[in-house]
């Protein structure tokens, strides 16, 4: 049982003293000002050991003055002298958050130290007096603050010329006499613990700044290391995604020659069929439609692997925004109709529109054909109109709608469709608003969708009225940011 409890004593100790080292160093980064912390990374070092030793060295120099009081049993102006100056370092790093003047600050902070060191000898037992030996933490501290070498030179300067000035006045003036020998020894122990304890505590802050650089150094080569991962996976992603689209091209170009032959003699066997023949002539029309259906799944699939190896080039003309419909609604009426569906197009007003006619026309097959497969015995709503710079379409139905967990993935190809869907309409793959999708993108539109079951889907679709010439062209950039979305 005590085992145990000193295990968890400890255990809590170290987790309190490992939550300490974050705080500590967020409470002084705070004084650090925004230009000091993109320094390089021996100075922003040598600025948290200068903060440090300002904000927690005064408390171990009062320590010192409060027993020169105790000794002397009053706090005459020699005193006061001394404590003033202990207290001066707390303002400086204030001063350091205000101005970002480092250096001139770490001369200053240097220089007072030395005036505390020998004013307090002058007062407390003269040249054996037990302040003496905190002249030795000044290179230290000039190791801890100035990393570069001139400012060390600087610092050494200062030394040699406050302990010729020291030698120079105490050796006219002498010593003064006013503390007895026991108090001498009584301050010197405490002067003695302070000391150590100022090193050492510097000591361990500066070791606990270099772990954590160091560890900052391998978390940022960890990154290093995973960045290159990533790049590699992305050429190589790349790479596959090439090989992909070159395999497709060459796939679908066997493939439509043997599916050419089925339709051409399909058709021609459909000629030869006698009136009467009506089961042989069923037949071979769904041949050809099986066929032609086949086809244009080749060629979306083509098109799908050409967009995202940004191969696509956009033709744009000048047109008539309301001639985009004659042909379109004529062409896709009878597939509507098939499912018992109603077709109500809501003609556009007239104007010019700059684009790519063929890929809008076939981003509006697309959804009006995924509108007749999800619907039946329903209402088809093709809407357009010019607002501005834009144009904005939409194909509305009331088919079976979508459902919300499917929503992310609507644009992506290949996908399965749901459990209802499958059980009615089959288990087709949908290229169709994937690549309207995509050619949206390419053309600098966005396609929007909004539905829900039981109460059908809307499409939206809104592109620039005029499409910038830049965007006239094959763009790589829309295939990587196709294949990012």
């Amino acid at each position: 049982m005590t085992a145990s409890i000193e295990v968890h004593l400890m255990n809590t100790m170290r987790k309190r003293l490992s939550n300490l080292g974050p705080r500590l160093n967020a409470a002084v980064d705070w004084f650090i000002p925004a230009q000091l912390m993109q320094s390089k990374k021996d100075t922003l070092q040598a600025v948290r050991m200068f903060l440090f030793s300002h904000l927690f060295g005064p408390l171990l120099g009062h320590t010192i003055s409060l027993s020169m009081l105790f000794i002397g049993g009053e706090a005459d102006a020699s005193w006061w002298i001394f404590f003033l100056a202990v207290t001066a370092f707390w303002p400086m790093a204030f001063l350091l958050r205000l101005t970002g003047w480092y250096v001139p600050l770490a001369l200053i902070s240097i220089e007072n130290l030395m005036f505390c060191i020998f004013w307090g000898c002058y007062q407390y037992g003269g040249i054996s007096s037990p302040i003496m030996p905190w002249l030795v933490t000044v290179p230290l501290l000039a190791f801890f603050y100035l990393p570069e070498r001139s400012t060390r030179i600087a610092v050494a300067i200062l030394i040699a010329a406050n302990l010729a000035l020291f030698y120079g006045v105490y050796s006219t003036t002498g010593f003064h006499d006013s503390v007895a020998q026991g108090g001498l020894v009584l301050l010197g122990l405490i002067s003695t613990l302070c000391a150590s304890v100022y090193v050492s505590m510097m000591a361990l802050y500066h070791a606990s700044i270099v772990s954590s650089q160091g560890e900052l150094e391998q978390e940022v080569l960890r990154h290093q290391a995973t960045e290159k991962q990533l790049r590699d996976a992305t050429g190589q992603a790349q790479r596959a995604l090439l090989a992909k689209s070159e395999f497709l091209a060459k796939m679908s170009h066997e493939l439509k020659n043997p599916l050419n032959a089925i339709i051409g003699y399909s058709e021609i066997l459909i000629e030869d069929v006698r009136d009467e023949q009506v089961q042989k002539r069923k037949d071979l029309t769904s041949i050809r439609g099986a066929g032609y259906r086949l086809l244009a799944l080749i060629d979306s699939l083509l098109e799908l692997s050409r967009l995202e190896a940004g191969r696509v080039q956009l033709r744009c003309d000048e047109f008539e925004f309301a001639e985009l419909f004659n042909s379109l609604v004529a062409r896709m009426q009878p597939d509507i109709a098939a499912g018992g569906n109603q077709l109500t197009v809501q003609h556009p007003p007239g104007g010019r529109i700059v684009c790519d006619m063929q890929k809008l026309q076939r981003v509006l097959e697309g959804l009006l054909n995924n509108a007749a497969k999800f619907t039946r015995n329903g209402q088809v709503t093709l809407t357009a109109a010019l607002r501005g710079d834009t144009c904005v379409l939409s194909v509305k139905d009331t088919g079976i709608g979508i459902a919300a967990e499917r929503m992310a993935s609507l644009f992506e190809t290949f996908g399965l469709s749901g459990d209802e869907t499958a059980s009615r309409y089959g288990d087709e793959v949908r290229l169709g608003l994937p690549l309207a999708y995509r050619y949206c993108r390419l053309m600098g539109g966005e396609l929007a969708v909004d539905s829900a079951p039981g109460r059908g889907c809307t499409v939206t679709v809104t592109l620039p009225r005029r499409l910038p010439v830049e965007e006239q062209r094959p763009d790589a950039r829309a295939a990587l940011h196709l294949r990012a979305a």
